[in-house]
């Protein structure tokens, strides 16, 4: 009889935001907790987040999360409204707002979701201060990519 197979080890990321890197130039990066209800969580075990045009905006002196997309599971309960486009807290440190802020009202920046990942038992998303591309910065991008790839191709080939 062969020796039980390992569990498969679950990958500490839940979902990407592609988009912005080809949308904007992402400079600051930050780490920060999110504000979740039970089905939420459950719903990000499955893998049913969608980050893509999700932004940060400032309300109070408060980080909330906008265009995120969290799918309720069909066993959600029904005591509890599943609204899976609800703007949802960040939680950041008092000098991290600050820092955001003064950025964003200052300095002209957008602050953009890239991702949201498992640290340890905890749900983190990755948040970005953001300047937004022009259109030939972005053909730039796809030219870059291209022949990055291409030169792969080359040297596997070789």
């Amino acid at each position: 009889m062969p020796p039980p197979k390992p569990p498969k080890k679950a990958t500490p990321t839940i979902a990407l935001n592609k988009r912005a890197r080809y949308d904007y130039h992402l400079e600051d990066r930050f780490e920060a907790g999110i504000a979740l209800h039970g089905w939420e969580v459950k719903s990000a075990r499955q893998g049913k987040v969608q980050l893509t045009d999700t932004y940060v905006l400032f309300q109070k002196g408060e980080a909330w999360l906008f265009g995120s997309h969290i799918a309720p599971l069909p066993s959600a309960g029904s005591h509890l409204p599943t609204d899976p486009a609800r703007t949802r807290k960040l939680l950041l440190h008092r000098r991290e707002l600050s820092k955001l802020i003064g950025a964003s009202e200052r300095k002209g920046y957008t602050i953009v979701c890239t991702a949201m990942y498992w640290k340890a038992h905890l749900i983190k998303v990755e948040i970005a201060l953001a300047k937004g591309k022009q259109q030939h910065d972005k053909r730039q991008t796809i030219k870059e990519r291209d022949w990055s790839r291409q030169k792969q191709r080359l040297q596997r080939n070789r």
